[in-house]
Formats: C-alpha cells, structure tokens, sequence
C-alpha cells in the first residue's frame, strides 16, 4: 500500500511539475504579448496627439476663413 501511494505521489509529482512547466511557457507568452500591446499602445495614443494637433490646426484654418468670407458678405 505503502509502494501504491508512493507510485501517486510520484505520478502526482510529476504531472505538477509539466504543469508549472506549462504555465510558465504561457506566463512568459503573455508578458510579451504585454509589452508588445504597450508599445503599440504608445505608438497609437502619439498618432493620435499628432491627429488630434492637425485637427486643431485645421479647424482653425477653416474657422478664420468662415470668418473672412462673412466679413466679405457683410
């Protein structure tokens, strides 16, 4: 009986350890994954600041020249 329960352990042991194992591999593929989101991140929120500049400075364009045309108008 002695012999049975040290074979389970053992077997117990073992699948444990490839477990760990397997958890690890994935724990090290999402830590890259995360990085790699972050840094995509950063790159998509200073696209956006670029655009969100270029909008302002076109909306001001279109702004002063709405406010030239109705001075012409008037």
């Amino acid at each position: 009986m002695l012999e049975s329960s040290l074979s389970q352990l053992e077997t117990l042991v073992g699948e444990l350890v490839e477990q760990n194992r397997k958890l690890q591999a994935s724990n090290s593929q999402l830590t890259a994954d995360l990085r790699s989101s972050q840094d995509e991140n950063e790159t998509l929120q200073l696209t956006l600041l670029e655009q969100e500049e270029k909008h302002g400075s076109t909306a001001a364009r279109i702004q002063a020249l709405v406010e030239r045309a109705s001075v012409v108008n008037a």
